[in-house]
């Protein structure tokens, strides 16, 4: 497959563990540049350190920034550029679920904080990258989403409303950003993250069993298709949500 990704630079959020560790590792070993942002420095070093081990031709910009603050935001990008030239790609990954319930009985402190980081955070990186380097340059812009965006799901009902938000903004600023910038989403399933342990990590065996592909996602399933989403070979695909999810979403309503 031809990505065209080789010298490029990509930065991506959520870059210190799970999906967004694997598609930063993924990018790199296209040889593109890349700056990992997440919360905490000494986390980020951990997986810069990795990266420049395994892929030693690429250069590696580590950049701790809250994702939903927008000082910390603006300096990543700024630091992202001033060390790079360039942002090429964004890979909006960053995200929270700090409640599981019911939406009725949400509290306003923890829906604010799934919508500053799920939500309104993709608008704020996708503002800063376009003002800062692909207004001038062009480039792609990759959102990670859930399938929970599409569907109704127990307990993290407030979550999937962000992503399914996620999904519409990703369409929105594909509409906006044209022709230069093309922007698409993944909506991934179950993936073996942090984030989503509480969902699998007792139940695994019986998951499997029930996803068609007979397996829970790992973060390298998802980074293959933000590759694709960011390179040559979708240069004529934008405003798309790509389903990544074992099939889960095909089983039918009755077996």
């Amino acid at each position: 497959m031809r990505t065209g990704l080789e010298g490029k630079t990509a930065l991506v959020t959520g870059a210190s563990r799970g999906i967004g560790k694997a598609i930063a590792t993924a990018l790199a070993a296209e040889g593109a540049n890349v700056v990992l942002s997440s919360r905490k420095q000494d986390a980020l070093d951990a997986v810069a350190e990795e990266i420049r081990a395994a892929h030693p031709g690429v250069g590696v910009l580590a950049k701790a920034a809250h994702v939903g603050d927008a000082d910390q935001a603006a300096a990543c990008v700024d630091a992202a550029v001033a060390e790079f030239g360039a942002v090429d790609v964004l890979v909006n990954n960053a995200g929270t679920n700090p409640y599981f319930g019911p939406m009725v009985d949400i509290d306003q402190a923890r829906a604010d904080k799934t919508v500053q980081v799920n939500q309104f955070s993709i608008v704020q990186w996708t503002g800063l990258v376009w003002k800062r380097s692909m207004s001038a340059r062009g480039g792609a812009i990759v959102n990670i989403a859930s399938v929970g965006g599409l569907v109704t799901e127990h307990g993290i009902g407030y979550y999937n409303a962000t992503k399914a938000a996620v999904i519409h903004l990703s369409r929105q600023f594909a509409m906006e950003l044209a022709p230069k910038v093309r922007v698409n989403c993944i909506a991934p399933g179950l993936v073996k993250t942090h984030l989503a342990r509480a969902l699998w990590e007792n139940n695994e065996e019986q998951i499997s069993k029930y996803m068609p592909l007979g397996r829970i996602g790992e973060p390298e399933d998802i980074a293959s298709a933000a590759v694709f989403l960011a390179g040559d070979a979708a240069s004529w695909m934008t405003g798309q949500t790509i389903v990544v999810d074992g099939g889960s979403s095909i089983r039918p309503s009755i077996a």
